[in-house]
């Protein structure tokens, strides 16, 4: 963890935790919004206009949230615009690092050895945990976003006019619709999975395991059309998507929320492989780096033994797009 600046401490999946031992997520700290003008968005300050090759994206296929933005950055034909970075998946002692894993590559602008020495570049003075994604405009050399939520929006409006899309994932007809299913998946879901699994005492664990298999069930009985909110895929699809394409193959034995797994719902596996089927999706799901990374983490698998399955998921991924 960085404290003013500095690497304080060896990298622990829990900083901080509440009274009664309930995991407590870091709040984004950069979040200033690419607009197609370079006016200022919902947060932050203006100056950040939509360009090709500007933008460099850092994330980790193993993080969902990082996962959300690549998927957002293939739905909306955005290569070619904003290359991407991918570190190693196993957290070392000083969090994210580059290099040093197959498909983990280099920092290619400063040379860096681990993401924290980017927010350090952004702010000499950054208290809090280096996370991905990281939106770095290269042309200033500044941090634009560490906000998943912020960078899925941005690339669904912010580069319309280099990279014209048909695919609207926040249309305004179901903003309130959207932003209601991310309310209702984002906490019990999204965060509970890693609620359970960082949970320091029973009752957090106990709570958090609830509110998975609650959301799930949930989900499981609103999936009636080929989609959460119908027949369009919407931002609320691919923020769903991130975590069930990782319960099975990680939350479900690592967290311990092993109630039942994705392949027990029928609508939700069928869904999830109905996503990981559009164009460009399978690519955003290294399924080696998500499970080599989360079977890393010392606090959770001192041994890092690796587990071979499940087998739904290994033939899942082999099968052709």
């Amino acid at each position: 963890m960085l404290v003013d600046g500095r690497w304080m401490e060896n990298w622990q999946p829990v900083q901080k935790a509440d009274g009664k031992g309930r995991f407590v997520r870091q709040v984004s700290s950069f979040r200033n919004w690419i607009t197609p003008d370079g006016s200022a968005g919902p947060t932050g300050e203006g100056g950040f206009a939509a360009e090709a090759g500007r933008y460099r994206l850092y994330v980790a296929f193993i993080c969902p949230w990082a996962s959300r933005t690549l998927i957002a950055r293939k739905l909306k034909g955005l290569e070619a615009l904003i290359p991407v970075t991918v570190v190693n998946p196993v957290l070392s002692d000083q969090g994210w690092q580059f290099g040093g894993y197959p498909g983990a590559q280099d920092d290619p602008l400063f040379g860096a050895a681990y993401l924290h020495q980017l927010y350090t570049r952004a702010d000499p003075h950054f208290t809090g945990r280096a996370t991905v994604p990281v939106l770095w405009d290269m042309h200033r050399n500044v941090m634009v976003n560490n906000e998943s939520a912020d960078i899925l929006r941005m690339f669904d409006t912010a580069f319309e006019t280099l990279a014209p899309s048909d695919l609207r994932l926040y249309p305004s007809d179901l903003a309130a619709q959207i932003d209601a299913l991310n309310a209702q998946v984002y906490e019990p879901l999204n965060n509970g999975v890693y609620k359970a699994g960082f949970a320091s005492s029973q009752q957090a664990y106990d709570e958090a395991v609830q509110g998975v298999f609650e959301t799930l069930d949930m989900l499981e009985s609103r999936l009636t059309g080929a989609y959460l909110l119908g027949e369009r895929l919407t931002e609320a699809d691919i923020r769903t998507f991130v975590t069930l394409i990782r319960f099975d193959a990680a939350y479900h034995g690592l967290f311990k929320t092993n109630l039942r797994q994705i392949a027990d719902y029928p609508r939700l596996q069928a869904y999830m492989e109905r996503i990981l089927a559009l164009p460009g999706v399978r690519e955003t799901v290294n399924m080696d780096h998500i499970t080599r990374g989360y079977y890393a983490i010392k606090a959770l698998n001192p041994s890092r033994i690796r587990p071979v399955g499940p087998d739904h998921i290994l033939r899942l991924m082999q099968t052709p797009a």
